[in-house]
Parts: structure tokens; C-alpha cells; sequence
């Protein structure tokens, strides 16, 4: 599940005061409900479908390194994660629930526009060769964008579920409860369809000067959305059932804690008698049962600790493994899946394994006689999500091993072409070999100098190297004809390099799937970026013949394709065109991600339903939102634990790091383990009766230690704490 499951279940269970007033309504339900479940799904259609292509937005469009888009990734997420606590505490203190959600939702829609402005590539493309000339002001942009985002979709977080609670009176429970279910299902469908929709948006080519993919549109659609969803909860304000701000019961338990401790450090002198739980050092000013209530609550927190390393690896699979992605095969025959696409597999495992798992598994548990409690199940999920990464790691040693060995900074990579229409025997530094006619010489040639002696035909040539780069010579009876540097990485996003060599004896034009221009007799032209699938290029002379050519295309590939001296126009002109593969398209399937997205799904529906069902019953039903300000934060530390791991770690391989992430989830599983173990279920509900009623005497012994401490701020300060704590 959706960390914003905590949101939705968190304010089920809270009870609230309800405006008595006659509402419009519409099958039992307030009509005002369905502004807010609208506005839901846009909103998460929005945050989910901008989040799905952010990795390779930062990838390929601002040109950061893997790493670097990993950690600003991350720390992105993270914010999102941390700014929720503040927007509760806005929304209960001060603006209320309905003013916080409209001005943050107002901040959230600026940063979504700004977001798709920031990749609109012609801005700053003044050259018009596709690629922004002052990056700068893209990735501020982008930067000041997400900072809004962050703000505006971790504001309203806490707040929406909330104020569509807030709609029902008290005899509607069972339609408040329904409500929750919708909501939820809301966020489900809203994140489902934009994970799937705006990649195929991504994938588009749009410009103004030059045809780039489009991840203008991609972001421009969720702030479409974003701004439908503000639009709609606006229009249903006249309908609003909008309660005051009461104060927020983070802050009161904030202060409690503060005070213990400030107390403690007081009187820590060996004169000073100990008390049971450091808790009980805010007796002289807090109640009792609200003391009662923090110490259950922080015995949940303290079983927090070690859970953000779960969602260190859980919100890899939108960085990570959606660059992992990039690398691999995605035919699936009928349809072709984006590398960001992949992460649908979550949401709609989910839809399955929830019921199978709460109807299925744990009842044939049951019946197995095996006590398989909610810190067990935990256990389990943190231990499944681990197994998850080491099929990560399978999967990326598979892929390290098809991917090309580029050169080195210290030795160059040559191969050769050879034009005629002869074999012709090559040496190279003394090693010979023979190239058939209009064929290469195979594999690239790793050389360690900066010149090299290269025969042909037994008369010898000089030819200059470049270390650290490839390059192909085209070769004829005469020597040396032409050379070219070669592509250094693989081509990106899945895309493939094509180029032509013109071997025909006059001036050919290269036009159709890519235009490559005239291209002059024993020349390369410059390489073409295409997309998967068939490619049909069209070669004209200057006497306006024709020949169409078609190639088939993978991912990752790039292709020399000779134009041979034999080359005729005519009906089987395309028959003489000879391929060369100079780098091999993706062969590992991406439907080998599946086992490790179900291995991290398993792990998340046993771990994160559970650890919410967990906390919830161990803690006071007033203090519910505290658990959902801890559980959010689990998420935050998690993201950061990813972002200084990616920064500090700096590991050779990629399989390393998902090994490394693996190991330290595992290690981090067995501590949670013994925490487990030496852990004691409670029941609030019976641990409250006990307070339920205060003593009198209390109520004076606890003035006198006022009085003793500081009689007149602290006097004041009690008057207005005893306030909050009946609200």
C-alpha cells in the first residue's frame, strides 16, 4: 500500500465534532464528498504521474548522472514526506482544514506548471540542435518547482482525507466508512492511470525547432490535472461542512516530551528520587493520562526506528530500478512497455495480492496453528523487500554482462570497413587478418598508443589513435580512405544510433525516419536517434532516384549501414545494404523485473498494512495522527538514507549497491526481530479506564509543583495546556 493509506486510516478512526446544519445530499451521502474524492484522484494522478518520469527527466534531460538523479530523486520524495507534519499542524492551529488544502493547492499547481516550463527545451535552444544551451536555468527552474510540489502535495496530505470526514454527521458511520474505502480507491486508480498514461506521453516527440521527447507534455498533463483538482474543490466550498482549527495533538505531545526531559535534566541530581518512566518527570504540569498516552505512543515510535530502511528500498523502484529499466528489452510482442511504465507492476499486483493475502494467506496461517503476529509479519515483509534487491542484482549482472566494454581513458577501440568489393588482408601492429568485402572487421580492437602501423594489402599506413574513444576506418585497395568516432555509451532511453557510409560513387541523400543529409562518397553521415520498431530511410541521387530501406529495430542498438560501391537503383536496391552492429540492442527482457516487483509488493502489502493495523492498535485513539506523523517520517529518513548512500557509497557496480541496500535491510531485519521479541501488546482502551477520572489531590499536588517551579509563567502556561489537552 501507499504510505497515504496512514492518511485515510488515521482519520477513520478519529472521531470529530459535526455542524449541525442540513446538508445536500445524494444516496445517504453528503454531496459534498464528491468534490473531495475528484479532487483526490486528480490530485494523485497529478503527484504520481509527474513522480513516474522525474528520474529520467533528470537523466536525459538535464543530463545528470545516474547518481546525481538518484539522490535529487530522493531527496524530492523526501521532502514530500516531511513537509505532511507541518501541514497538519498549519491546518489544525491556524487556517483550518479547507484554507490550508485551496492556498497549498493553488502553491502545488504553480510548481506542477513551472515543472512542465522547465522542460520545454526551445526556451533556451537558440542554436535549434535540440538541446537547451543554458541548462542552468532549466534546472532552476525544475528545482524551485518540485521545492512547491513538495510543499503544496505534503500540505495537503493530511488534511483532505480529514476534511472529507468531516462531511459526515454522527449517525453516518457506516457511509463515513464507505467514504474512506472510495478515497482510497481514488488514490489507487489516480496513481495507477498517470504511472501508465504520462510515460506514454514522455515517450512522444514534440518541439517548436527540433522533435525531442516530450516531457513537457508529460508534466504539462498533471498540472492540468492539479488544476482541475483545485478547480473542483472550489466549486463544492458552499456544500463544505468547515470546522474551526481546534490545535494540534503533535504539538501537546511535542511539549509534554520537551517538558520530561527539561524536568529531568532539572532535577538530575542523586537528591532528586527516580521515577518509574522518564515520562513521569512532566507529572507537576501534564495529566496523567495524557503522560499515559505518550508512553504508549513512543513505545510504537520506538519500534519505528528501524523501519525506514524498508522504504529505502521500496521508493527505489521509481529511480533505480526505473533506470534499470533503461537497459533492457521492452517487447512485449502486442505492445512495448516504457522503462518508467515498469512501475505499474506495483499498483496492480497490489489490487491482487491484498484480498489473496487477507482472505487466503493468513487464514490458512491460522489454521496451520502458527502464531504469525503483526511484528512477525513485518519482519517477513522487511525480509521479502530484501530478497527483492538480490533479484535486482541477478537481474543487473545479467545485464552488465551484453552491455559493450567501451574503451578506457588509457586505450582506444578501432575497427575497420572495408569498401571494396574484395577481401582485403589487414595487419595491425603486425597482427593479420582478412575483412570480407563490405564487411568489418569484427569486434572492436583494443589498442594502448596513440599511433598504430596498419597494412593493407601489404603497403603500411600511420593512422592516428584517440584514447578513450572508439572509431571506425573505412579501408580500400588504396589504404586509408576516411575514419570516424564512434558512439562512447549506449545509445539512451532505449533509443538507437543509425548512420550511413557512402560508398557509391556519387553524392547520396539520406532522408525518411531520420534526415541524415547529403552524404559525400567514402563518408559517414552523422548518426540518427530512433525509436524501436521498423525504420524506413529513403536514399535519393541527384538524378532523383530512389531506393527505400527498412530495418528492424531493438533497443540500445546502433548500426553502420554500407552503402556498397554495387549499390543500383531499382526494386531490390535495398538488398546490397549491408549492416554493421556496432553495439548490440537490449537482449535481457524487462519482464525479468517482475519476480523482484513481486518479491517488493509481497514484502510491502505484509509489511506496510500490517505496521499500520499494528500501530494503530497500540496506541490512543486521540493520538492516531502522531503514529501517521511518525509512520510519514519513516518514509522521509528512508529517501534520505538512499540519497547518502548513492552520494557516499560511489560503488563500481550497480549490482554492488543493490547487494549493499539488501545486506543492510537484512541486518536491520534481524535487530527489528529482537525488538520484536522482547515487545509487550497492550490495550489503550483498558490502560485509559485507569485515568479515566483524575483525583483531586492530584490535581492540588500538581499546582504546589507549579507554584515551587516558576509560579507565574508557569501557571499561565498550565491554564492554557489543560485547554488543549480537553480539546
Amino acid at each position: 500500500m501507499n504510505p497515504e493509506k496512514a492518511d485515510v486510516m488515521a482519520d477513520k478512526e478519529q472521531g470529530r465534532a459535526k455542524k449541525s446544519k442540513s446538508k445536500v445530499g445524494c444516496c445517504g451521502y453528503p454531496l459534498s464528498i464528491f468534490f473531495i474524492v475528484v479532487n483526490e484522484f486528480c490530485e494523485r494522478f497529478s503527484y504520481y504521474g509527474m513522480r513516474a518520469v522525474l528520474v529520467l527527466y533528470f537523466r536525459y534531460f538535464l543530463r545528470w548522472d545516474d547518481d546525481l538523479a538518484t539522490t535529487i530523486y530522493h531527496t524530492f520524495v523526501a521532502l514530500c514526506y516531511l513537509t505532511p507534519i507541518l501541514g497538519a499542524i498549519v491546518a489544525d492551529s491556524w487556517l483550518g482544514k479547507f484554507k490550508t488544502i485551496v492556498y497549498l493547492s493553488i502553491v502545488y499547481t504553480i510548481g506542477q506548471v513551472i515543472m512542465a516550463v522547465s522542460a520545454i527545451h526551445d526556451i533556451t535552444d537558440t542554436n535549434q540542435d535540440g538541446t537547451p544551451d543554458n541548462m542552468a536555468f532549466h534546472v532552476a527552474l525544475s528545482m524551485v518547482g518540485l521545492f512547491l510540489i513538495a510543499v503544496g502535495t505534503g500540505g495537503i496530505k493530511p488534511c483532505v482525507a480529514a476534511f472529507g470526514g468531516d462531511q459526515f454527521e454522527d449517525h453516518q458511520e457506516k457511509q463515513r466508512s464507505t467514504f474512506f474505502s472510495i478515497f482510497y480507491l481514488s488514490i489507487n486508480a489516480g496513481s495507477l492511470l498517470s504511472t501508465i498514461i504520462t510515460p506514454i506521453l514522455r515517450a512522444q516527440e514534440c518541439g517548436i525547432n527540433s522533435q525531442q521527447k516530450c516531457y513537457p507534455l508529460a508534466f504539462g498533463v498533471p498540472a492540468a490535472l492539479m488544476a482541475v483538482a483545485l478547480i473542483v474543490f472550489i466549486a463544492g466550498s458552499g456544500m463544505y461542512t468547515k470546522a474551526a482549527p481546534k490545535g494540534n495533538i503533535m504539538m501537546e505531545v511535542c511539549k509534554c516530551i520537551g517538558f520530561a526531559i527539561k524536568n529531568r535534566f532539572k532535577h538530575r541530581s542523586s537528591a532528586y528520587p527516580k521515577r518509574e518512566h522518564w515520562m513521569d518527570w512532566a507529572n507537576e504540569k501534564y495529566d496523567k493520562l495524557l503522560i499515559a498516552q505518550v508512553k504508549m505512543v513512543l513505545k510504537v515510535l520506538f519500534l519505528y526506528i528501524p523501519l525506514p530502511m524498508f522504504w529505502a528500498l521500496f521508493d527505489q523502484q521509481g529511480s533505480r530500478w526505473t533506470l534499470q529499466a533503461t537497459t533492457m528489452n521492452g517487447d512485449f510482442g502486442g505492445f512495448v512497455v516504457q522503462p518508467d511504465q515498469m512501475q505499474t507492476v506495483n499498483p496492480i499486483l497490489i489490487l491482487v495480492m491484498v484480498p489473496i493475502v487477507d482472505s487466503l494467506v493468513y487464514p490458512l496461517i491460522r489454521k496451520c496453528g502458527l502464531n504469525f503476529t503483526p511484528l512477525k509479519r513485518m519482519t517477513v515483509g522487511m525480509f521479502m523487500a530484501g530478497l527483492a534487491f538480490v533479484a535486482a542484482a541477478l537481474v543487473q549482472i545479467q545485464i552488465d554482462q551484453t552491455l559493450p566494454k567501451f574503451p578506457s581513458h588509457s586505450e582506444a577501440q578501432v575497427k575497420f570497413l572495408n569498401m571494396e568489393n574484395n577481401p582485403l588482408s589487414v595487419s595491425v601492429d603486425g597482427t593479420p587478418f582478412d575483412i570480407q568485402a563490405f564487411q568489418s572487421s569484427g569486434n572492436y580492437l583494443n589498442l594502448n598508443t596513440e599511433t598504430t602501423t596498419v597494412a593493407v594489402n601489404g603497403s603500411e599506413f600511420m593512422l592516428s589513435l584517440i584514447k578513450g574513444r572508439r572509431q571506425t576506418v573505412l579501408l580500400g585497395s588504396t589504404g586509408i580512405l576516411e575514419s570516424s568516432q564512434d558512439l562512447n555509451t549506449k545509445p539512451e532511453q532505449g533509443n538507437n544510433d543509425i548512420r550511413f557510409v557512402n560508398g557509391f560513387g556519387t553524392v547520396l541523400n539520406v532522408t525518411g525516419a531520420k534526415d541524415l543529409g547529403a552524404i559525400t562518397p567514402n563518408n559517414f553521415s552523422d548518426y540518427g536517434l530512433i525509436q524501436q520498431g521498423k525504420a524506413t530511410f529513403t536514399i535519393l541521387n541527384g538524378e532523383g532516384q530512389m531506393c527505400n530501406y527498412s530495418i528492424t529495430l531493438g533497443f540500445g542498438s546502433s548500426y553502420t549501414l554500407i552503402i556498397p560501391s554495387t549499390f543500383s537503383f531499382g526494386p531490390d536496391c535495398w538488398t546490397t545494404i549491408q549492416q554493421i552492429e556496432d553495439i548490440k540492442p537490449n537482449t535481457i527482457h524487462m519482464a525479468w523485473q517482475i519476480p523482484q516487483y513481486f518479491l517488493m509488493t509481497a514484502g510491502e502489502v505484509v509489511f506496510s498494512v500490517t505496521g499500520l493495523e499494528f500501530s494503530y492498535s497500540q496506541a490512543p485513539s486521540n493520538m492516531k495522527s502522531v503514529l501517521q506523523a511518525g509512520w510519514l517520517l519513516t518514509v522521509a529518513v528512508g529517501n534520505i538514507i538512499v540519497l547518502i548512500v548513492a552520494e557516499a557509497g560511489q560503488l563500481p557496480d550497480q549490482w554492488a549497491e543493490y547487494v549493499l541496500f539488501a545486506s543492510l535491510l537484512v541486518c536491520v531485519c534481524i535487530i527489528f526481530s529482537i525488538m520484536a521479541y522482547f515487545y509487550t501488546y497492550i490495550d489503550p482502551a483498558e490502560i485509559e479506564a485507569k485515568f479515566s477520572e483524575q483525583n483531586p489531590e492530584d490535581k492540588e499536588e500538581k499546582k504546589k509543583g507549579l507554584e515551587l517551579d516558576n509560579m507565574s509563567s508557569l501557571a499561565a502556561e498550565k491554564q492554557e495546556e489543560i485547554k488543549q489537552t480537553k480539546i
